[in-house]
C-alpha cells in the first residue's frame, strides 16, 4: 500500500460530536429502563462525568460502571438492537456537516485518519463508521465466551494510554509515529494533553476552559467547529 505521509487523529467527545457518547449512552440506557435503578444510574453517570471534567476519573472507575452496562442485555442481539436505537435517537442527530467537513478534508489529502477514544469499542465503532473513518482506537471490553465481563481488555485508551495504543495500532500497520511529516490530534479535553504534547499539530477542539487556557499559553491552534450551533441556541 501507499505510505501515507501525514497522520491525522480525532477524538470523539466533543470534538468530532457535540456531546459525549459515554455519557449518553448511559443515560439512555437508564431512560429506557435497561439500567435496572435509573435514578442511581443517571446519578452515577452524573458523578462519573463530574470527575472526569476535573480529571479526577480513572479508567478503571469509569469501566466499572460503564462496561458493567453491556451486561444488562439478554443477548448480544438485544445489545445491538438497544445500539441501533441509540444510534437512530442520539447520535445520528447529532453528527454534524462541519465535523465531517474536517474529517473529508484529512482524507483528501491522503492522510491516514483514526478516531481515539476513551470511549469503548462497542459504543463507539458504530458512530466510527457513521463518521465515514476506518480506523477506530477506543477501549476495549473484555469478553469470555462471547459475552462481556464488565472489565477493560489490555490498555484503555485513555490519557497516556492513548499514546501506546496509538503507537499499538501502527506497529500492527508497519507504521511508526515517528515517520509521518505531520501528526494532527484534535481534541477538546486536558486528559488528551499526554498525546497532544506527542505531536506536530495539537489542535484544541471544541476545548473546555482548562485546555482552552493551556492551548492559548502554548500559542497552539484552537478550532470552534460547533460555534455556529451554539450561536443558534443563543
Amino acid at each position: 500500500m501507499n505510505i501515507p505521509t501525514n497522520l491525522a487523529l480525532f477524538d470523539l467527545d466533543h470534538t468530532l460530536l457535540p456531546l459525549d457518547s459515554d455519557y449518553q449512552w448511559a443515560d439512555f440506557l437508564a431512560r429506557t429502563g435497561r439500567t435496572g435503578d435509573p435514578i442511581e444510574a443517571r446519578r452515577l453517570n452524573e458523578e462519573l462525568m463530574n470527575r472526569y471534567n476535573e480529571g479526577k476519573l480513572t479508567a478503571e472507575e469509569s469501566a466499572q460502571f460503564m462496561l458493567g452496562l453491556l451486561r444488562k442485555a439478554s443477548s448480544r442481539q438485544e445489545l445491538a438492537e438497544w445500539h441501533a436505537e441509540f444510534m437512530k435517537e442520539i447520535i445520528n442527530p447529532a453528527i454534524h456537516p462541519c465535523a465531517l467537513d474536517l474529517i473529508k478534508k484529512h482524507q483528501q489529502q491522503g492522510d491516514l485518519c483514526a478516531i481515539v477514544t476513551a470511549t469503548n469499542e462497542f459504543v463507539t465503532t458504530p458512530v466510527a463508521k457513521a463518521f465515514g473513518i476506518e480506523h477506530l482506537i477506543a477501549t476495549i471490553p473484555e469478553e469470555i465466551d462471547g459475552l462481556y465481563t464488565g472489565k477493560i481488555h489490555g490498555v484503555p485508551s485513555f490519557k497516556e494510554g492513548k499514546i501506546t495504543r496509538v503507537d499499538q495500532w501502527l506497529h500492527d500497520l508497519g507504521l511508526r509515529r515517528e515517520q509521518f511529516e505531520r501528526v494532527w490530534f484534535y481534541s477538546d479535553s486536558p486528559n488528551d494533553l499526554p498525546l497532544m504534547e506527542q505531536v506536530s499539530d495539537p489542535i484544541a477542539t471544541n476545548p473546555s476552559d482548562s485546555l482552552r487556557r493551556t492551548a492559548t499559553e502554548r500559542n497552539w491552534v484552537i478550532l470552534d467547529i460547533f460555534a455556529d450551533m451554539m450561536d443558534a441556541k443563543s
